[in-house]
């Protein structure tokens, strides 16, 4: 049966998902019932972020099993490559989703970390400083607290933090190393994807530089300045060398692969609280290194 909830004139004011986290025992599960329309402020549907006035009565459909409710799917695994008291540096598998969104309710990294993480105004992202693909494997750092979370966000915004990865591509950029600028935005005609041919252009700028060259492929090292979404795939993709078994902006499953062959390798920057500098490096995992002794043996 739903829930039924009067809300009490000393909470007006307050954002609907932050007055539902104690009563439900916590904001991402306030804000899951919410984008799933099982809340209802007086007979109505309202967004996490309506505001109340006090006087309400609140309708909480608090069956999550129940029809139309995604299935929880296991927590996410990871493995910690650095920590202290303020931060810590994740190294996430490919799979994995980093941060709930549509089709992804659970079973995400920032759930996992749910306890460990904390900072930023978005309690289903706590702690999440940036972000990986899910089919990109690789480092990211995750804040502990507000503080730290507005540090590393600003180092991030000014490109002082520098984040490699390995990458790769079809065929043989003509220089040793290169810089791609270019706008990026949503496609025109695709729209799942990002691209350089897009109504709303936003600053990108990738650098890369051959770490090996193959028979029929490259791997690179790249290092980004700007952080937009798909930002290494669009690029690469737009110089003509896109990433091996990209299956958005390249050709699925070449050398066997099931994902794309990009991984987040290294990650440094100052530490945001006055610590030690922070430099931690991620080998290939298991799938890319053996896709890579495929490229390695390829007939030209």
């Amino acid at each position: 049966m739903p829930e039924r909830l009067d809300v009490p004139a000393g909470a007006a004011g307050e954002r609907l998902d932050a007055f539902l986290a104690g009563p439900l025992g916590s904001r991402a599960r306030a804000q899951r019932l919410i984008d799933q329309g099982r809340v209802l402020v007086d007979g109505r549907a309202r967004p996490k972020r309506h505001r109340l006035a006090g006087g309400e009565r609140l309708t909480v459909a608090t069956d999550e099993a129940g029809a139309g409710a995604e299935a929880e799917r296991p927590p996410a695994p990871f493995r910690v490559a650095f920590e202290d008291e303020h931060l810590l540096v994740v190294d996430k598998p490919a799979g994995v989703v980093v941060h709930p969104a549509r089709g992804h309710r659970s079973g995400t990294l920032s759930q996992a970390l749910a306890g460990r993480a904390a900072g930023g105004a978005d309690a289903e992202r706590a702690g999440i400083v940036h972000r990986l693909d899910r089919d990109t494997s690789g480092l990211l750092v995750v804040a502990k607290s507000e503080e730290a979370h507005r540090a590393l966000r600003a180092q991030l915004a000014a490109g002082r933090m520098r984040r490699e990865y390995l990458a790769l591509v079809e065929g043989r950029p003509p220089a040793r190393t290169g810089t791609i600028e270019a706008p990026l935005g949503r496609d025109r005609r695709v729209r799942t994807r990002v691209s350089i041919d897009t109504d709303a252009p936003r600053e990108a700028v990738t650098h890369f530089e051959i770490e090996r060259a193959l028979p029929t492929s490259t791997l690179l090292r790249v290092r980004l300045q700007t952080g937009r979404t798909h930002q290494i795939r669009a690029h690469l993709r737009a110089i003509g060398h896109p990433v091996v078994g990209d299956q958005e902006y390249g050709r699925a499953g070449l050398f066997g692969l099931q994902r794309q062959f990009l991984h987040a390798t290294r990650l440094a920057f100052a530490h945001p609280l006055g610590g030690p500098p922070v430099d931690v490096t991620s080998p290939l995992p298991a799938d890319l290194a053996e896709a890579l002794a495929r490229a390695e043996r390829a007939a030209v």
